[in-house]
């Protein structure tokens, strides 16, 4: 069973940077899973921020992030990571990582994966 945990989040002045870690454990050899990182602001919708193929060769982003946003996977530390740079106010949210078990970034809905973290609260403010 593989399970996931965040970590990294806080309070930032915009502007600021802050780098969320994604912990996964339960992975053996022979599995091969794509993650993303999603988020969900207050009265919205829980939204895709970015993915990271199996291999790590392949990234997307969302549109909003793309040019401030990079992620990362570490494989010597099953460990996913998205660092946030030049953040604003509407990138407040809690985060959350997740998994599923295809090779590349092609699940882009929220109920296509598998396996959740418990959520980072990210909030840019002055």
């Amino acid at each position: 069973q593989l399970q996931l945990v965040e970590s990294g989040g806080g309070l930032v002045q915009p502007g600021g940077s802050l780098r969320l870690s994604c912990a996964a454990s339960g992975l053996t050899s022979e599995d091969h899973y794509a993650i993303a990182w999603f988020r969900q602001a207050p009265g919205r919708k829980r939204e895709g921020v970015s993915c990271i193929s199996a291999s790590g060769k392949s990234t997307n982003y969302t549109e909003s992030v793309r040019g401030r946003f990079t992620i990362s996977r570490d494989f010597a530390k099953n460990t996913v990571y998205l660092q946030m740079n030049s953040l604003k106010p509407e990138d407040t949210a809690v985060y959350y990582c997740a998994a599923v078990k295809l090779r590349l970034c092609i699940a882009t809905k929220d109920y296509e994966y598998d396996y959740w973290g418990q959520g980072a609260q990210v909030t840019v403010s002055s």
